[in-house]
């Protein structure tokens, strides 16, 4: 699919990393932009640096009423043609760890952010996308973001790994159920990135995550995550596939 200035793309968790990169990367496109991100994140900052094209539509992913506003904000200013879901959490805790037994609330916040979230966003914007007239053949593209850890789950990890492996679960299944509607699904699972969530590390856990790469031995761009969700949209035959994004790493057990 080409997008061009009468289209619209909303991001999820869009304010930062990977999302942002992606919603900076498909503005060059024309398309009009909506960004969903915590009403505390810094959207209407990117919103300001992207120009008349781009909302700011403060959201919590996992409230249906909440996105239900930014997919009908998106609507309004044209075909909604793509969605490209990057809210989400990454709390990490074992199972049993010297603290006592994982809180299940503790578990239960990360399933509902980063998995009932994305269920939350793709659902709702497939019914926006199922009336638009098709473009190229596709009526609407959307983009879920899991991780190497659905597949390569570290100590700690459980409730992230747990809600990562549930987006790849659904990858097919959502793109069977929608491809009567000529919308795909897509999800990108990407590697060791520079993120917001990887700042706070010090510098010797950096080093030593880019040591696990075998090549490029480094830590992940958010612009090769935009680079790939790019070319996703104009590929018109990827669909129901989760495409690992990762230098070719396999993450140890710690």
């Amino acid at each position: 699919m080409q997008l061009t200035s009468a289209d619209v793309v909303l991001v999820t968790g869009g304010a930062s990393g990977l999302g942002a990169a992606s919603a900076r990367a498909l503005a060059r496109t024309g398309a009009k932009l909506v960004i969903v991100d915590l009403p505390t994140a810094p959207g209407a900052d990117l919103t300001a640096e992207l120009g008349a094209g781009a909302v700011f539509a403060p959201a919590d992913v996992r409230d249906e009423e909440q996105v239900q506003a930014a997919v009908d904000t998106a609507a309004g200013l044209g075909p909604l043609r793509v969605v490209v879901n990057c809210a989400g959490i990454g709390t990490p805790g074992r199972i049993i760890s010297k603290r006592g037994v994982l809180p299940l609330e503790d578990f239960r916040r990360v399933i509902e952010v980063n998995l009932i979230g994305t269920f939350n966003v793709l659902r709702l914007a497939a019914v926006a996308m199922a009336a638009n007239e098709p473009s190229d053949g596709d009526r609407g593209v959307i983009v879920m973001t899991a991780s190497v850890a659905a597949f390569d789950g570290q100590i700690g990890q459980a409730a992230y790994a747990a809600s990562k492996g549930g987006i790849a679960a659904l990858t097919l299944t959502a793109a069977r159920d929608l491809a009567d509607k000529a919308i795909r699904v897509m999800t990108i699972a990407p590697g060791v990135m520079e993120t917001p969530m990887m700042a706070g590390l010090p510098e010797q856990a950096r080093v030593s995550l880019e040591a696990l790469v075998p090549h490029p031995p480094r830590l992940g761009r958010p612009s090769e995550y935009a680079q790939l969700v790019e070319q996703i949209v104009a590929n018109p035959l990827l669909n129901g596939e989760t495409i690992r994004l990762d230098g070719a790493l396999r993450m140890p057990p710690r």
